[in-house]
C-alpha cells in the first residue's frame, strides 16, 4: 500500500509541474535548466514555420513557473530572437541544421543553454504515396504490406508523460521483425507473435512513424499529432 501511495503522490506531483505549463509544452518532454527557471524541449519536433510556409525543426523555450516580474531574452547561436515574461512566458525557436545552441538568459548572470543537433533532412517528409487504405478508410497499409495502422488518431492519456494526447496503434501484418520509430526515436519492436500492436502517442506537429523490417524494408505513416494535446470525451 505505501508503494502504491508513494507512486500516486509522485504521479500527480509530475502532473503538477506539466500542468503550469503552456498548453503546448505540457504535452511534450521538457528539460529544465540549471537555474531552475526557464525550459526547453527536450526533442526536435518538425511543424511549419509560418515565415516560411514549410516543415521546418523547431523547440519550444521560456520561462518556467514564472513570477509576475520575471522575464528573459532568448538567443539562437548567439543572435537574440524573442523576449519573454510571465505574460507571454514561451516561444517557438526554429533551428537550423547542424548544431544550436539556445540560450534563456534571465539576467547578466543568470542564463540557460540547451544544445540541439538537426540531421540534414529532419523534417523531410517521407513518399507514402504507395500506401493503400481499406474499403471503410479506417486503415492505411505500408507499400510493403507488412504493417498497418489506424487513419484517425485517438486521444488518450499518455503515461510516459501524465498527459492525454493523440495516438495511432500501429500492427504487425504478419510474423515480421519490425522495429518501430517515432519521428527518428526508437519506440519499440513488434513480432506478429507475442507483440502484434502497439499504441504510438503523437507530439506536437507532425508526426512520422516507421516500421523497419532489418534492410528490407520501412514502411512510413505521417500523422497530425495537433498541438500536442488532446480531450477525452
Amino acid at each position: 500500500m505505501k508503494t502504491i501511495k508513494s507512486l500516486s503522490i509522485n504521479l500527480l506531483a509530475i502532473i503538477s509541474v506539466l500542468s503550469s505549463l503552456p498548453s503546448v509544452e505540457a504535452a511534450t518532454n521538457v528539460q529544465i535548466g540549471p537555474s531552475g527557471k526557464t525550459f526547453a524541449s527536450s526533442m526536435v519536433q518538425c511543424a511549419v514555420n509560418p515565415a516560411t510556409g514549410l516543415q521546418a525543426a523547431t523547440v519550444q523555450t521560456g520561462l518556467f513557473n514564472p513570477k509576475p516580474k520575471d522575464k528573459a531574452t532568448i538567443t539562437l547561436n548567439g543572435g537574440a530572437i524573442a523576449k519573454v515574461s510571465a505574460a507571454q512566458s514561451s516561444a517557438n525557436v526554429w533551428l537550423y541544421d547542424g548544431n544550436n545552441t539556445v540560450v534563456v538568459a534571465l539576467s547578466a548572470r543568470t542564463a540557460d543553454t540547451y544544445t540541439f543537433t538537426v540531421q540534414p533532412g529532419f523534417c523531410n517528409l517521407p513518399d507514402t504515396s504507395g500506401n493503400t487504405f481499406s474499403a471503410d478508410s479506417t486503415l492505411e497499409y505500408a507499400a510493403s504490406g507488412k504493417s498497418y495502422t489506424l487513419t484517425t488518431p485517438g486521444c488518450a492519456l499518455n503515461p510516459a508523460t501524465g498527459n492525454t494526447q493523440f495516438f495511432v496503434n500501429l500492427f504487425d501484418n504478419g510474423s515480421y521483425l519490425l522495429n518501430v520509430s517515432i519521428n527518428g526515436t526508437p519506440l519499440t519492436q513488434l513480432n506478429g507473435t507475442t507483440r502484434r500492436s502497439v499504441p504510438i502517442f503523437l507530439g506536437a506537429g507532425l508526426n512520422v512513424i516507421s516500421a523497419a523490417n532489418g534492410t528490407l524494408s520501412t514502411d512510413y505513416y505521417v500523422r497530425d499529432g495537433g498541438n500536442g494535446i488532446c480531450t477525452l470525451p
